[in-house]
């Protein structure tokens, strides 16, 4: 496993990292994941990614029993907060009571003093950003939070963000969607966190498993996959047939380059300097394993070609409205 500095952050975070979206805590049953963060472990995995919406609550509640032996120090653990906790549309956004009162609350799960990152999930557009930065900074000087992070904002939001600092906190880490089928950050988002000390946590870089190639166009996906079962809904922009086969024209790369569909697609990934890692999620230790060995694969510049007109009519550069 490799590792690459975290934005203008002192963490070295693994390249592959482990995340805990629709699965732990609430579609895997605990042995198995428990496997999973093990296998994490043992090939050199050293970030772990959950949030507080992430089952509203049992992700973090997973991982604060999972993680409780070990070494605080063996891991760089990263959470977030904006989107409800409940229906009573209190617990919510990013406004200074909720910073407080969610980040206490994610502590107490993840049965920990701090956290490595905390991110913010989404933007608030109904809360001053002011408000914002001032709350994530005072819980960075209480101690409760080493480093701040952002998902999906939107560059004029970053940059609103970078203007404040000093006297805020800055951001060191986006986490955007990335993938070979879904490229938005590249015109203007990596960009500006590059040239900010801004690195991109990247999610779904395998496109939610279909980048594996094991849905075929034609043909219903695997009732034992994300596709297949009851995780499906998150799934709809990539289920296309013409989805579907252009993915299947990327076999033959990464066959003749002797490597596996997911890790041609997050070597892909990797190959953007200003990724410092890519989230998988698992559900088999097997699946972290091969994800795991994508670290360190270089693309020549005939590869990349070769994937670009592969995913030519179906890789998506401008953002949804």
């Amino acid at each position: 496993m490799q590792y690459r500095q975290l934005g203008s952050s002192d963490l070295q975070i693994s390249e592959i990292s482990l995340g805990s979206w629709l699965t732990y805590g609430v579609g895997v049953e605990n042995d198995a994941a428990r496997a999973c963060l093990d296998k994490a472990f043992d090939v050199g995995m050293n970030f772990i990614d959950t949030s507080n919406v992430y089952g509203r609550g049992a992700a973090e509640e997973f991982l604060g029993d999972a993680l409780k032996e070990r070494p605080r120090d063996s891991y760089v653990l990263a959470t977030k907060l904006f989107f409800p906790m409940d229906d009573t549309g209190e617990n919510q956004g990013l406004s200074r009571d909720q910073v407080f009162k969610q980040l206490d609350d994610s502590l107490r799960r993840l049965r920990t003093d701090f956290v490595d990152l905390y991110q913010c999930h989404r933007y608030d557009s109904n809360t001053p950003l002011e408000e914002t930065m001032e709350a994530l900074s005072e819980v960075v000087r209480q101690g409760k939070v080493r480093y701040l992070g952002f998902s999906e904002w939107s560059p004029e939001q970053i940059q609103a963000a970078l203007e404040l600092s000093p006297p805020s906190e800055k951001f060191v880490s986006s986490q955007p969607q990335y993938s070979i089928l879904w490229r938005v950050i590249e015109p203007e988002v990596i960009p500006l966190c590059s040239a900010n000390g801004i690195s991109q946590i990247v999610w779904s870089p395998l496109g939610q498993g279909v980048l594996t190639g094991k849905y075929k166009p034609g043909e219903p996906p695997p009732a034992d996959t994300r596709m297949g079962n009851e995780m499906g809904w998150a799934m709809d922009r990539f289920r296309s047939d013409v989805v579907l086969e252009a993915v299947q024209r990327l076999r033959p790369i990464a066959d003749g380059l002797g490597i596996t569909m997911a890790q041609l697609a997050l070597a892909w990934v990797l190959r953007e300097r200003n990724v410092a890692s890519a989230i998988i999620g698992a559900s088999r230790p097997q699946q972290v394993e091969d994800n795991a060995a994508a670290s360190g694969i270089e693309l020549d510049e005939a590869t990349l070609t070769a994937i670009d007109e592969a995913v030519a009519e179906v890789a998506v550069y401008e953002p949804e409205l």
